[in-house]
């Protein structure tokens, strides 16, 4: 079973990302996600994308007890996960985040690489967890994060570690929209549609200007 599964629905596609545990980065979950662009990218015509964890979790974060059993995970993960950063930033079409449940870390952190956050109410975490793990930011996990959130919201996220309901998240500024579990996914749907027909090659170049610096600093596009 493929870690990431792409369906249609409308102009949308949605990437259902489940490894059957807290969705963490790997190298290979991280070599699944860039797949699963590399598809997008193939596509002509409309569209948006939507992507969505499993269960509990949209993600826990960087796979530390892999990379504690082998040392030779730790680097390329990370790197692919910086580049998966800026990737998204740049990608060349409208991308909305169902935020389906704790979002800490490293998953906190590619929430913000989406064009718009959708979080599920009543249970959940946002949260960089950084602060309290003696785990600096590294700069492109920086920018992903500075590029999206007000800056109140990256400094008090990154200094303290806090943890975001849903709806303190939505105040924050940090997710554009709470709903119920039952409809988390379909609001962030019906955000994408909304947008899947508008011109992607503008769309691509209003996301350089945006966030071009950003992405840069991410590593994307590659050398």
């Amino acid at each position: 079973m493929a870690l990431i599964d792409i369906s249609q629905h409308g102009d949308v596609r949605v990437l259902h990302w489940a490894d059957g545990g807290d969705n963490r980065f790997n190298r290979a979950s991280v070599a699944a996600w860039h797949e699963a662009l590399d598809e997008l990218d193939a596509v002509d015509g409309p569209l948006a994308v939507v992507a969505v964890g499993d269960g509990k979790f949209f993600s826990n974060g960087l796979d530390l007890d892999r990379f504690a059993a082998d040392e030779d995970e730790a680097g390329p993960t990370v790197d692919g996960l910086h580049r998966l950063f800026g990737r998204l930033l740049l990608f060349g079409a409208y991308t909305v985040c169902a935020v389906n449940g704790h979002a800490f870390a490293g998953g906190a952190m590619l929430t913000c690489g989406f064009d718009a956050r959708v979080m599920r109410s009543g249970r959940g975490y946002w949260c960089v967890p950084e602060v309290d793990l003696g785990l600096p930011f590294t700069v492109p996990m920086y920018e992903v994060v500075a590029a999206r959130l007000p800056s109140t919201a990256t400094q008090e996220a990154m200094l303290t570690g806090r943890r975001y309901t849903a709806e303190e998240a939505l105040a924050a500024g940090i997710v554009d929209e709470v709903a119920p579990d039952d409809e988390v996914l379909e609001r962030a749907i019906a955000r994408a549609q909304a947008v899947a027909t508008k011109d992607r090659s503008v769309i691509a170049r209003h996301k350089q200007l945006l966030f071009g610096d950003a992405a840069a600093a991410c590593g994307w596009p590659p050398a």
